[in-house]
């Protein structure tokens, strides 16, 4: 089983290998890749999987008895079985409404349609531990099943509905039409004629939607759910229990591979006909008023009410007077530190295996991608846990340090930069290169002065993806950081713990403003890449 590589912009490529990039330089069967890049594709690679290769080693040493144990207790099964609901309800619920606006964005005549399209895709800027932030700061009784499934799914419906909107867009309308001619209605014809063509697309958003549910830590800890990545976190800090954390951090794993195989069963490839593109059709007024709330839902939910509350209590005098200026200064520089520190080490990590994939094929070649797209099914808290008991067992010496903390950001975050470098890598036409090795130049000297200048956009892009990620990255934060260093997530998240939301709200306030530079850097760098935010 391998995992989904995604597309430049993140989103998992839905429609296969019959999806070529406009200017194509296709992989090289045959070829055997150099030595020197092979290795480096491989050490990056191993890198990505120490992990999950730790967690099963700890596992194995606690004996199967003892992870048998652990895995029939009644409180794990209650945390599996919460975590599977919580992760299926939100993971269908994104699925019909992601469809939903799409079709509305694409198929009907909205005014200042690109604007709804960006309105749409806020959500994803904004954490699912803010929005419960947020939304406690209003109702600060929310708690259980329904409040976690409603704000999941309110930030995580853009992954169903920017992919849809762009497959709806290459949609044939042809077959639509004639099964409207034929008496079925505009339901019956859009489930009959486009949904086969635009169902790969939603699937593979619908694999985002589940693996955020899954690995999802801090909005259900505020809202007092019970899931595995609660489970880890009490196993964790309440008595170091190593083994019990492990198994449960490998079980949470094992679900996420469970997602993604079952992703790739569903995912059919469907011939792509030569489409005709369909205009958006007018409707009256009545029921444009209707369709529009169904656009407005997520965003007024994710980000919205959040930010209202935010605001509210950020405005609120006694907050002003207990700001801690020098303490909120402290934690913006460490958390641009961080971010900067793990875009540069994902970004070494990620270019091996980019230029790898970009240029030669073979089940190694393969192998060695699918690996480093690993972070996609290791949720943060996993990635945490188990480089917490690798430092210990492995380098004591840099146990809580920014070395260990960066190298787990760098690990959660490589896939991103492993799309956007690899699809960048890809435009370059290989002829270029050629050319400049005539010219006298070695294989590094052409490939350094060639290939990087014309790559470098989707290195930028790259780069801001995993710095984006980084700064709103939150369980492994909490169990990697080093003693007396706090980043904006966290001081958000130890306040709003002890409900002082008043004092959490200058920190929140300015993780979105930070977390809105790079993203507004990347928005005039590359639209498209505003589907990772």
């Amino acid at each position: 089983m391998t995992i989904a590589p995604p597309l430049a912009d993140g989103v998992p490529d839905a429609r296969g290998p019959l999806v070529e990039p406009a200017h194509p330089a296709r992989p090289t069967a045959g070829r055997r890749p150099p030595l020197a890049l092979l290795v480096a594709a491989s050490v990056a690679a191993a890198a990505a999987a120490i992990p999950l290769v730790y967690l099963v080693v700890r596992a194995a040493e606690a004996g199967l008895p003892t992870v048998i144990a652990t895995l029939s207790r009644g409180r794990v099964l209650e945390y599996a079985a919460n975590s599977l609901a919580l992760a299926a309800a939100t993971t269908a619920t994104a699925l019909v409404l992601g469809t939903a606006v799409a079709v509305v964005l694409t198929r009907v005549r909205v005014p200042f349609a690109r604007a709804w399209l960006l309105i749409s895709a806020l959500p994803l800027a904004v954490p699912s531990y803010l929005a419960g932030y947020g939304w406690l700061v209003l109702a600060p009784g929310l708690n259980g099943f329904v409040p976690s499934w409603l704000l999941l799914t309110a930030v995580t419906v853009p992954y169903v509905t920017l992919p849809v909107a762009a497959a709806l867009r290459g949609a044939s309308g042809d077959l639509e039409g004639v099964a409207r001619t034929l008496g079925r209605g505009p339901f019956r014809a859009f489930l009959v004629a486009t949904w086969p063509t635009v169902r790969p697309a939603a699937i593979a958003g619908s694999l985002l939607v589940a693996l955020y549910a899954l690995s999802d830590f801090g909005l259900v800890a505020m809202m007092r759910y019970p899931t595995l990545t609660w489970g880890i976190n009490a196993a964790y800090s309440a008595s170091f229990d190593r083994a019990q954390a492990a198994t449960l951090a490998l079980l949470l794993v094992v679900l996420a591979l469970v997602v993604v195989a079952g992703e790739r069963t569903a995912r059919r490839q469907v011939p792509r006909a030569a489409a005709r593109a369909v205009a958006p059709r007018a409707v009256g007024r009545g029921m444009l008023v209707s369709l529009l709330p169904v656009v407005a839902a997520a965003p007024l939910l994710g980000v919205g009410v959040p930010l209202l509350g935010l605001l509210l209590r950020l405005l609120d005098a006694a907050t002003l007077r207990t700001i801690d200026v020098s303490r909120l200064l402290e934690a913006v520089g460490a958390t641009v530190g961080v971010a900067a520190a793990a875009a540069a080490l994902a970004l070494v990590l990620a270019l091996p295996i980019a230029a790898l994939a970009a240029r030669y094929r073979g089940r190694l070649v393969t192998a060695i991608e699918s690996v480093g797209y690993l972070g996609h099914a290791l949720p943060g808290i996993v990635v945490g846990l188990s480089l917490v008991f690798f430092a210990l067992a492995v380098v004591p010496a840099l146990y809580q340090s920014l070395v260990v903390l960066v190298f787990a950001y760098a690990v959660l975050f490589m896939p991103k930069a492993i799309g956007t470098v690899r699809a960048g890598l890809g435009d370059v036409p290989p002829r270029l290169v050629s050319v400049a090795r005539t010219l006298g130049l070695s294989p590094l000297q052409a490939w350094w002065r060639v290939t990087v200048p014309l790559a470098l956009p989707s290195l930028g892009v790259g780069a801001l993806l995993v710095a984006i990620a980084t700064m709103k990255e939150l369980p492994a934060t909490l169990l990697l950081r080093p003693t007396g260093v706090q980043t904006l997530a966290t001081e958000l998240w130890n306040r709003t713990v002890v409900f002082e939301f008043g004092a959490a709200a200058p920190y929140a306030a300015l993780l979105v403003l930070i977390a809105a530079v790079p993203a507004m850097v990347l928005s005039g760098v590359r639209s498209a890449a505003k589907e990772e935010l």
